[in-house]
């Protein structure tokens, strides 16, 4: 039976100004921000595990790493300082831990304490947000004048797992590896592992490296894919010139245009794209491999996220004969293996599922203005971060072309301005109200499997701004650091000022 339990006294529910759902690398960015810009604004963050680091906690598959540089994917105003660019995940869940201690950060955190529901009331201008602990089964009630998702955008308890006929006949060891099995020991083994992502490109080199027998990664269809040194030779040599603090700016620069520049020449030239991939693969690859088979995809770079190669890690072991490339489908899976569409078995002790993730929107929460539910995918984003018509609610949602922490900060940073906003004008509650002359358009233009499967349960963008998305850091840094907070969209209101229509008896929460 659920107990019920309210912080504070007298039985008032306790109150924050900010309430920031999440304690991965989004939610302790923003910490940061209320701390330096809005210094007088109390907040708490409610993270449903029982640690920091969101996804570089939760995943433990072998060779977790970053697919951006940690140059970008590092905080704004946290150097990274270690000589590697391209990071593992455990040197990844260091950094964020480190950022939260140092800045005291860690004393705020609520651990299991999972968001279950939150109710915006007008005419106070607070949410209350219902959560239950994880550990106890307790539930907890806070209000808030403002709740900051730093959820992120998948989810954690399920993962995308097609069904495969025969899967039962299969005798040796089958999981997604969103669950790597912690005490698996695959030495000497042969292993299968499906699909062509980043998870895949990450688990079937370092496999290899560490002992099995024989990795085979089993795609559908390839991914574009390029290398690059794990170690940033030239960064290095700025941070011993110019010390940490500057050489991380000027790295980091240098990084977010070459990326744009990269993304804009895939965009406008996608068959020029293709060759210096394709020249790029050719050197790295065995002679008269058959990279138009394996690394040759139907659609454009960048219609999809691509995929890195530390060190050329994946052609290495390739090249090794370790590790092998196979683009076919399943037919079925055998007792002792998996057999393909083309009629051969790929002999296996461990098939790995390495299938895609399951998105989600704000972490499934259910959310509501004045007792009555809001269906968050069908509203129009305002600034990737705010839904238009729904007050006091901001998210952190990154770059699908670059690293997700660059739009994080620019979004933590325009929080405390409208906080900073609504203090300076006595006002408590900031709404973006939607435009109907605006377009909608989807809000990811990417082709790949997690987003076409997710494309229900995702919000709109607009055809312009404030309420188009510009998946471009130099134009987004202007826009959230520069623009006008007051833009003719967003309106301010005091909270007894709001006309509301009646609350009927029962409050609308699913």
């Amino acid at each position: 039976m659920l107990k019920t339990r309210e912080h504070g006294d007298g039985g008032a529910p306790q109150h924050v100004d900010v309430l920031i759902v999440g304690a991965g690398l989004s939610g302790i960015g923003a910490a940061w921000h209320l701390q330096r810009h809005s210094p007088d604004r109390s907040f708490v963050i409610l993270e449903g595990r029982q640690a920091i680091g969101g996804t570089w906690d939760l995943f433990r598959y072998p060779g977790l790493r970053s697919d951006s540089d940690m140059y970008t994917l590092g905080y704004s105003f946290e150097p990274w300082t270690a000589s590697t660019a391209i990071a593992d995940g455990p040197s990844i869940l260091n950094y964020v831990n480190t950022v939260a201690d140092k800045h005291d950060i860690r004393r705020h955190i609520r651990f299991h304490h999972q968001v279950v529901s939150a109710d915006f009331d007008r005419r106070t201008g607070r949410w209350t947000v219902e959560a239950k602990r994880t550990d106890t089964d307790e539930a907890v009630t806070l209000t808030a004048n403002w709740v900051h998702m730093c959820s992120g955008y998948y989810n954690y308890r399920e993962a995308y797992l097609p069904e495969f006929a025969g899967q039962e006949q299969f005798t040796g060891r089958f999981f997604h590896a969103q669950f790597w099995p912690e005490e698996l020991d695959f030495r000497a083994k042969r292993a299968v592992v499906i699909g062509s992502g980043a998870t895949a490109v990450t688990i079937v080199p370092e496999m290899a490296k560490a002992g099995a027998a024989h990795v085979t990664m089993l795609q559908r269809s390839p991914t574009y894919m390029v290398s690059r040194p794990a170690v940033d030779k030239v960064a290095n040599g700025l941070r011993r010139m110019l010390g940490d603090k500057a050489s991380y700016s000027v790295v980091r620069w240098r990084n977010v245009l070459l990326q744009q520049a990269f993304f804009q020449l895939a965009r406008r030239r996608p068959d020029t794209m293709k060759r210096m991939i394709r020249k790029g693969l050719l050197k790295e690859l065995p002679p008269d491999y058959e990279v138009d088979t394996h690394f040759n995809p139907a659609y454009n770079p960048w219609d999809q996220r691509l995929c890195l190669v530390p060190d050329a890690d994946l052609f290495g072991e390739i090249r090794t004969g370790k590790v092998e490339v196979v683009t076919d489908t399943i037919e079925t899976f055998t007792a002792e293996g998996v057999r393909l569409k083309s009629g051969r078995e790929l002999p296996a002790d461990i098939v790995v599922a390495a299938t895609g993730l399951k998105l989600q929107l704000l972490s499934d929460i259910a959310f509501s203005l004045d007792g009555v539910r809001q269906q968050l995918n069908e509203k129009m984003t305002y600034k990737g971060m705010m839904f238009g018509d729904v007050p006091n609610l901001s998210y952190s949602f990154g770059y699908t072309n670059a690293s997700w922490t660059l739009k994080a900060d620019l979004i933590a940073t325009y929080l405390t301005r409208l906080l900073n906003h609504l203090r300076d004008k006595g006002a408590q509650i900031a709404n973006p109200r939607s435009q109907p002359d605006v377009a909608e358009i989807p809000f990811l233009d990417f082709t790949s499997g997690y987003v076409q499967r997710a494309k229900s349960i995702l919000p709109r963008q607009g055809d312009r701004a404030p309420w188009k998305l510009h998946q471009n850091y130099a134009l987004d840094r202007i826009a959230f650091k520069l623009g006008k907070v007051e833009d003719g969209v967003m309106q301010f209101a005091r909270a007894d000022a709001v006309a509301v229509p009646p609350r009927s008896l029962t409050r609308e929460i699913a």
